[in-house]
C-alpha cells in the first residue's frame, strides 16, 4: 500500500495533500513530492492528512524530515488534520512544525493578516517614533 499526494500553490503558501497509508514503503515516494514541492512556490507548506488513514513509525519520521527539507530551502511545514491513531512529535532539534486539526484551520490561520492601519493613522514602533 502506498500514498498519493497532490500540491496546490495558493497565494502565500502550498498545501500538499497526501492520502493513503504512510508507511515504510511510501516515504521514499513522500520525500520525493517533498522534494518536487520544496522547488516550486514560496512561503510555508501545509501538509493535509485529511486523506491519509494511517502512518507508521517511520512515516512520522518522514515529517520530520520534511520540515528539515522544506526549512533548508526557506521554508516551513505545517500539518493538519493528524490521523487519530497517532501524534506527531519531532525531535527537539528541528524547526517547529505548527498542528491544525483539520485543513480548515490551517487556512483560517493563513487568512489572519494584522489589519493595515487606517489612512492617516499613525503607528508606533518599540523606539517611539512614528511611521
Amino acid at each position: 500500500m502506498t500514498i498519493e499526494w497532490h500540491y496546490t500553490v495558493e497565494r502565500d503558501h502550498g498545501i500538499l495533500s497526501v492520502a493513503g497509508y504512510l508507511g515504510p514503503d511510501a516515504v521514499h515516494r513522500f520525500a520525493g513530492a517533498v522534494g518536487w514541492v520544496a522547488a516550486r512556490g514560496t512561503g510555508p507548506v501545509i501538509l493535509d492528512l485529511t486523506g491519509l488513514r494511517s502512518w507508521s513509525a517511520e512515516g512520522r519520521l518522514a515529517i520530520t524530515e520534511a520540515a528539515h527539507h522544506l526549512a533548508g530551502a526557506g521554508r516551513g511545514l505545517e500539518v493538519a488534520a493528524v490521523p487519530a491513531d497517532g501524534s506527531l512529535v519531532p525531535p527537539g532539534d528541528g524547526p517547529d512544525i505548527p498542528v491544525h486539526r483539520d485543513l480548515a484551520a490551517a487556512l483560517a490561520a493563513h487568512a489572519r493578516r494584522p489589519s493595515a492601519p487606517e489612512e492617516g493613522q499613525r503607528v508606533r514602533r518599540t523606539d517611539g517614533r512614528p511611521s
